[in-house]
């Protein structure tokens, strides 16, 4: 064939093709259909292993914060063994396991080397191949802890480390984590003492060996070690644990033990039971450790600053984080909502009724910490107004509930927003405080000051003393509790403030109780404090912003003075009315333009890109406050008095 002819061919062809496509009569488009998936992770079971699993953590690298673990696993007989590392834990209201971290799995059986394979789906879960009778398996890992804090939280440094056992360990699947019994232990660099919530510790040079648990308690019952330590006893089998990066940070005075010993008094005195036989507050005084605020039934697992005791005069602000945890092992531990409980660290948890196991936690350190001394009652009042005054504008209640934001923990991963008074976050933890006040204070109004939601507490979390189980609720219980102590339409109550967007902020509790919401131009007390501590400066209710100590944006309100100038999260602001930055400025800016004729005009910075911004705001400072109404003593003032016999 010529080359004309093998042209004319391909032409008469490709338009044949077209002709056909046009037609539709050869259209195509692939449509797969999707691959079914297997589970293959066997369902929980309420039932023991053939024998304790055994558990050894080797804490002892700490210049490389490298956790080896070795575990001997029973294997039941004639069913397939599937290892699962933990992921959904109890008090992170989300998926947390730090599975990125665990490295060079080895399984073994009788000196072998056995084939596993991660399940594809539930990628937590290691399948194993094990031969035919196998009684046991060995199991070596390591965990890799953050060694910077851009891989994560810090967990170990020179001084100290915070040991989180659902980090070092796995546990076999198709059963309850209470069914499975451990038996830990751990080596610790020599001259570190360790304290964790387990009984029956016996230690030999550096190493602990604990008393058989089960797995669920072992998780339960993470330990703070290093040399730098001191305890206090605390009176009622509760003992105060801390460690420092320095010996000098742990020379707290009688009062300040005083105020620790006074919170689990009014604690005790508030639920009427214990849920403990002892309980051990852990608490980190470091720069250097990550950052930590977390509960269990027997033990805290705190951090706060190095001048915790050093400071004592001012950071009232920061003292409320252990009254929080305290409170937990009654409301969160031993009571929780049903749908939180799991049977095991692989099944999701739904966080619905997180406005009663934070939220109402977050009421009760409030009031504790007033009562026992922690805080001043200034101090607290202060933390409430901070609270009233952002709900009241924050513009993202429009359109997203309260309960809602439960789930932010499981899909926002309490990673930075955008523009979080928009988007909301967590505030069942904050607003739920100032609805459960509201509900304390309605409780009063119609029981003409008979009763209070001290009698809730009684009756909903200070039931089966000595009971250091679960004991899982409902929403329908909680109604019927309140309506136990004062008959009132508590369903609607809370479902309109906890359940319903567009609702205004839940300030009647304040109302009821003595005291309103003002604004004045000079900070309150918590503010304050906070913004010297940190460093930045806070204009949520003026320019709409705040900012760190360098001038930097780290929030803005949503449809607020600094937004509708383009101003976002990142923008640095490098001059104010033509001369440097500093807060100093900054204020006396907002000051000056109360005027009304006076702009204030910003140089800014954003990706390298320089602008002059002139912001058209003339409302000057704004800082919320509670201000009593009366000269008398308020409800609230009664709240806040201390209920222990004081001299």
């Amino acid at each position: 064939m010529s080359m004309n002819s093998r042209t004319i061919t391909r032409a008469l062809a490709a338009l044949a093709l077209s002709s056909s496509l046009a037609s539709g009569a050869l259209a195509q488009k692939s449509a797969p259909q999707p691959v079914p998936i297997v589970d293959r992770v066997p369902e929980p079971e309420d039932r023991p292993l053939p024998a304790p699993m055994v558990l050894e953590v080797d804490a002892t690298d700490v210049a490389r914060a490298i956790f080896r673990v070795k575990q001997t696993i029973p294997v039941e007989a004639g069913k397939p063994l599937t290892l699962l590392y933990p992921q959904w834990l109890p008090g992170k209201h989300g998926p947390r396991g730090a599975l990125a971290e665990m490295t060079g799995l080895k399984v073994r059986a009788g000196g072998k080397l056995l084939e596993w394979t991660r399940d594809p789906v539930e990628v937590y879960a290691f399948h194993v191949d094990t031969p035919a009778g196998t009684k046991s398996v060995d199991v070596e890992f390591q965990f890799t802890s953050p060694v910077r804090e851009s891989e994560g939280r810090i967990v170990v440094t020179p001084a100290m480390m915070n040991v989180q056992w659902e980090q070092v360990s796995l546990y076999p699947a198709g059963h309850f984590t209470r069914a499975i019994e451990v038996k830990p232990s751990i080596t610790l660099p020599s001259g570190w003492t360790g304290v964790a919530a387990l009984d029956g510790g016996k230690i030999t040079g550096d190493r602990i060996d604990y008393a058989t648990t089960s797995y669920e308690t072992l998780v339960d019952s993470p330990m703070f070690a290093g040399p730098h330590y001191r305890k206090w006893d605390l009176g009622n089998k509760v003992m105060l644990n801390v460690w420092a990066d320095e010996a000098k940070y742990l020379d707290a005075k009688p009062e300040h033990i005083a105020a620790h010993k006074a919170l689990v008094d009014e604690a005790l005195i508030l639920f009427g039971s214990k849920h403990f036989d002892r309980y051990e507050f852990l608490l980190a005084l470091t720069d250097e450790l990550g950052g930590i605020g977390l509960e269990h039934h027997r033990s805290s697992e705190n951090s706060r600053e190095t001048d915790y005791f050093e400071g004592w005069a001012d950071n009232g602000s920061e003292r409320g984080l252990l009254p929080h945890e305290l409170i937990h092992s009654w409301n969160g531990k031993f009571r929780r909502p049903a749908e939180m409980w799991t049977a095991n660290y692989s099944t999701p948890m739904r966080d619905n009724l997180l406005w009663v196991y934070e939220g109402q936690t977050s009421y009760w350190d409030i009031v504790l910490a007033a009562r026992s001394g922690l805080q001043s009652k200034e101090m607290v009042l202060a933390e409430w107004a901070k609270y009233a005054g952002f709900y009241a504008e924050q513009p993202g209640r429009d359109w997203r509930s309260v309960e809602d934001t439960t789930h932010d923990p499981i899909f926002g991963a309490r990673k930075p927003k955008p523009f979080a008074s928009q988007a909301r976050g967590e505030d069942y933890y904050n607003e739920g405080s100032l609805v459960w006040l509201a509900a304390d204070m309605t409780i009063r109004e119609l029981s003409k000051n008979t009763r209070s939601l001290d009698d809730f507490a009684k009756s909903f979390f200070g039931v089966r003393d000595a009971d250091w189980g679960v004991l899982t609720y409902d929403f329908d219980e909680v109604v019927r509790t309140l309506n136990a102590v004062q008959p009132y339409d508590w369903a609607s109550f809370l479902d309109s403030k906890l359940r319903k967007p567009g609702q205004a902020a839940p300030l009647t509790g304040f109302e009821k109780g003595g005291y309103r919401l003002v604004w004045k131009e000079e900070p309150n007390i918590f503010d304050k404090e906070r913004m010297k501590e940190g460093g930045g400066t806070d204009m949520t209710h003026s320019l709409g912003l705040t900012l760190d100590k360098e001038g930097k944006v780290t929030s803005v309100m949503w449809n607020g003075p600094a937004f509708k100038a383009d101003i976002v999260n990142g923008t640095k602001i490098l001059s104010v009315g033509g001369l440097a930055f500093s807060k100093d400025r900054l204020t006396e800016a907002v000051t000056v333009a109360k005027d009304g004729k006076t702009a204030i005009r910003l140089i800014v910075e954003r990706n390298k890109r320089f602008e002059q911004i002139d912001i058209a705001y003339s409302g000057g400072l704004r800082y919320p406050h509670l201000e009593s109404v009366g000269k008398s003593e308020t409800a609230i003032d009664r709240l806040l008095a201390p209920r222990r016999t004081t001299k």
